[in-house]
């Protein structure tokens, strides 16, 4: 989700159950949602189904992860990272 097109578009609510604490920007690391600076502030309702929503999102990862095709099996996950910036 672009947080930027969100506040752009001006959409009045965002309702999401799992939290990104790596590059969340609806509040859990940034909260661009919601800052004053901007000319259109978001209602933000997080947490809806959390324990679903964090279910299925691991679930998925996971078997993209295993996937003989994702170009970083086999890497060590300190390389990985590197790999992707």
């Amino acid at each position: 989700m672009c947080a930027g097109a969100i506040v752009s578009s001006r959409v009045d609510r965002v309702v999401f159950g799992a939290w990104d604490p790596k590059a969340g920007a609806a509040g859990s690391l940034r909260d661009v949602l919601r800052d004053s600076r901007l000319n259109h502030q978001v209602e933000v309702v997080p947490g809806v189904l959390a324990q679903e929503a964090t279910v299925q999102l691991r679930a998925f990862f996971e078997t993209r992860r295993d996937r003989p095709d994702n170009p970083f099996v086999g890497i060590p996950p300190r390389v990985r990272e590197s790999k992707r910036a």
